[in-house]
C-alpha cells in the first residue's frame, strides 16, 4: 500500500478479537507494522511493534515478512528484521510512489543498499498501479518496476510484486525482463485466466483477506487452481481485514481467518495447509533462524 494513498485507505478503530489459533504455523507474507502499529503519523515503540509480533505468534503466525514502501520505511523495515527473529524484510520503492517520481537514482541505490543485508530477503513491494497512478506517471512506474526486477536479481532475493489494474502489462515486464525464480503476486487480484498465466511461469500467489469477501469469488475460483507448493497467505495489514471483520483495522493475528477460508476454498486439510504455507514462505524467503 502507497503512503501517498493510505489516508484513504486506512481504517482505525476498535481492535478485532483474536481468532481460534491454527493448528500449525503459518506465515502473513506480507504485512506493515509500521502502519499497523503506529499509524500514519509516527513510528511506533519497539515494545509495540514486539506485543503485535507476539500476538500473531499465540495464534499460531510466528513468522511475518514486513515490507517497505518508501525509502524511509525499507530502512524501518530491514532495521526491524536485524533485530526481531520472527521478522524478515522487504524493500522497494512502491509504484504509486515511483510515479510522483520517488524512484529516484538515490533511493533506488539506498533500496539495492538495503536489498544487500542478510535479513532482508526481497524487493518489493514495486510493480504496477493503474488504479492510483495516472497515465502521466506511467512511464516513471514502469522504469522503477524494471529496476527493482533488476536488483532482485542481482541480490538473488525474492520479487514482490504490487498489481492492481495491470495484470497485462505486469506480465509483459516480467516476461521482457526475465522475472527472478522466486516471483510473489502479493495480495493477487486476478481472475482464473490470470491465475493459469502466473503459475504456468512459476510464480506464487498469495491471497488476502480479500478472498474472504462475498463479491470475490473470482478470487477463490484462482485460489483453487493454484497448486499448493505456489500459494502463500497475507494480511497487507492494517489493510484489507478479513471477514467477519471486514471495515476494521487488520493485523497479523488475523491471518488464521485467511487460512481458513483458503482451506475450505482448495480442500486441503487446515494443518497440511499451514506447513505447506510454511514451507512456501521459507523457499520463497529463506530460513527466519528462529
Amino acid at each position: 500500500m502507497s503512503r501517498s494513498a493510505s489516508s484513504r485507505a486506512n481504517r482505525r478503530g476498535e481492535l478485532p478479537p483474536d481468532p481460534e489459533p491454527l493448528p500449525w504455523p503459518a506465515v502473513d507474507s506480507h504485512t506493515h507494522l509500521d502502519i499497523a502499529v503506529g499509524g500514519f503519523d509516527r513510528l511506533p515503540d519497539p515494545a509495540e511493534v514486539d506485543a503485535e509480533i507476539a500476538a500473531a505468534a499465540a495464534v499460531g503466525v510466528p513468522r511475518l515478512v514486513q515490507v517497505g514502501v518508501d525509502v524511509a520505511s525499507s530502512r524501518w523495515s530491514a532495521e526491524l528484521a536485524a533485530r526481531h527473529p520472527n521478522v524478515l524484510a522487504a524493500v522497494a520503492v512502491h509504484p504509486n510512489e515511483a510515479g510522483e517520481g520517488a524512484a529516484d537514482d538515490d533511493a533506488l541505490a539506498e533500496i539495492d543498499r538495503l536489498a544487500a543485508l542478510p535479513r532482508v530477503r526481497a524487493v518489493g513491494e514495486t510493480g504496477l498501479d493503474r488504479f492510483r497512478t495516472g497515465p502521466e506517471g506511467w512511464a516513471a512506474q514502469e522504469a522503477s518496476f524494471r529496476a527493482h526486477i533488476r536488483i532482485a536479481a542481482d541480490r538473488g532475493v525474492a520479487l514482490v510484486i504490487h498489481d492492481r489494474d495491470a495484470h497485462d502489462e505486469i506480465l509483459r515486464v516480467l516476461d521482457d525482463e526475465g522475472a527472478p525464480e522466486r516471483t510473489v503476486f502479493h495480495c493477487f487480484s486476478g481472475d482464473a485466466a490470470f491465475a493459469r498465466a502466473c503459475v504456468e511461469r512459476g510464480h506464487v500467489l498469495s491471497f488476502a483477506g480479500t478472498l474472504t469477501f462475498a463479491n470475490a469469488g473470482y478470487l477463490r475460483e484462482a485460489a483453487a487452481l493454484t497448486p499448493l507448493d505456489q500459494l502463500l497467505v497475507e494480511t497487507d495489514a492494517p489493510f484489507l481485514t478479513p471477514v467477519p471483520n471486514r471495515g476494521r483495522p487488520n493485523a497479523s493475528r488475523l491471518v488464521p481467518h485467511t487460512v481458513r477460508a483458503l482451506a475450505e476454498v482448495t480442500g486441503v486439510e487446515l494443518e497440511q495447509l499451514c506447513a505447506a504455507l510454511t514451507a512456501n514462505a521459507e523457499r520463497v524467503f529463506g530460513p527466519w533462524g528462529d
